[in-house]
């Protein structure tokens, strides 16, 4: 009996493709000896409390265990059953992360596309991306892209987001401007880390990865700005590897972050609100009011700081958007 450990790249109807990760690569433990499959893409049930696809997610790092007859040797090298006969899923390793919409483990760096104009921004489904990530110790990345379209607007959006804390990035989608400035950050940030990308409808998603990854199909689902639902192209999920090394980032195709109904889906609660803003933290703790929620109270050192200038008020307002909709939330839901 030979194991292996990967990600969960992609599942479907109880059939899950893992991507095993070659000896010595993060995630694997130093005491794995190399087996015939690492470094392979091979197909697995899930064993146990697992074969139904309990509990797994794509981006799970998983053990997987196989046979012999899992496996044909030609030319000294091994090539996976297609079928996945005697391949399984053992179990499920610590997960860094686990998001809810999209349902997906491990995603380290997540990267927040929005445009100058046309469409134009939306700072409050942004912001609750952001939100989402920040609860999640997910790193989120802005992209400010069609910067061409309205540059005063663009710097104005971009020094949002860096007051906040936040690594951003200024793009010209179409014509490559800026783009190999992210390019160059992705090469340094990525590899051994899974990122997927996040946007509105039409804000140039698709264009940007097909400039940064020229190598990899994607069917990219965006959110609908109306309604935060979008018309996917995807129907699952999946990560594609990104090089054949030990060090290879992981890039995930979604069906978009089409769901950010804070009333349907517990994101997160009241109570862990304000830490989702990084901006706040300075400044928490130092109300005159020990409930203060921040929102419209006199003495309230971040409604101070948003008065001084150094919260920005989109931000502000995006918080007590969200406290509103997190208020009226019974918390059995």
């Amino acid at each position: 009996m030979s194991n292996g450990f990967g990600y969960v790249t992609k599942g479907v109807g109880g059939l899950y493709a893992v991507r095993l990760l070659p000896t010595g690569a993060s995630g694997v433990p130093e005491t794995h000896t190399p087996q015939p499959l690492d470094g392979m893409t091979v197909t697995a049930r899930g064993r146990g409390s697992l074969r139904r696809g309990g509990g797994l997610l794509v981006g799970d790092l998983v053990e997987v265990t196989y046979e012999e007859r899992s496996y044909a040797m030609r030319d000294g090298a091994a090539t996976p059953a297609a079928d996945g006969a005697g391949i399984a899923i053992a179990r499920v390793l610590p997960r860094r992360s686990a998001l809810i919409r999209p349902p997906m483990a491990n995603l380290d760096l997540l990267f927040v596309t929005v445009a100058a104009a046309a469409p134009a921004p939306d700072p409050e489904t942004v912001d609750k991306l952001l939100c989402i990530a920040v609860h999640n110790g997910i790193r989120p990345v802005v992209i400010v892209n069609k910067c061409d379209l309205d540059g005063n607007g663009a710097k104005k959006l971009a020094g949002v987001y860096r007051a906040a804390g936040f690594p951003v990035f200024e793009v010209v989608g179409k014509t490559g401007e800026g783009v190999p400035d992210l390019a160059d950050y992705i090469d340094r940030e990525l590899p051994g880390k899974l990122a997927a990308f996040a946007g509105a409808s039409g804000v140039g998603k698709s264009t940007l990865l097909g400039r940064i990854f020229p190598s990899v199909a994607f069917e990219t689902g965006d959110i609908s700005q109306r309604i935060e639902r979008g018309r996917n192209t995807t129907r699952h999920a999946e990560l594609h590897s990104l090089s054949e090394g030990a060090d290879s980032g992981y890039l995930a195709d979604t069906p978009g972050f089409t769901m950010l109904d804070f009333e349907q889906f517990d994101f997160f609660g009241l109570d862990d609100l304000p830490m989702t803003f990084p901006e706040f933290e300075p400044y928490i703790g130092k109300c005159r009011y020990t409930d203060c929620t921040h929102t419209k109270e006199d003495d309230c050192a971040i409604r101070a700081a948003v008065k001084a200038g150094a919260i920005p008020e989109s931000r502000h307002r995006s918080y007590c958007a969200l406290y509103e909709v997190l208020k009226k939330k019974k918390k059995w839901k």
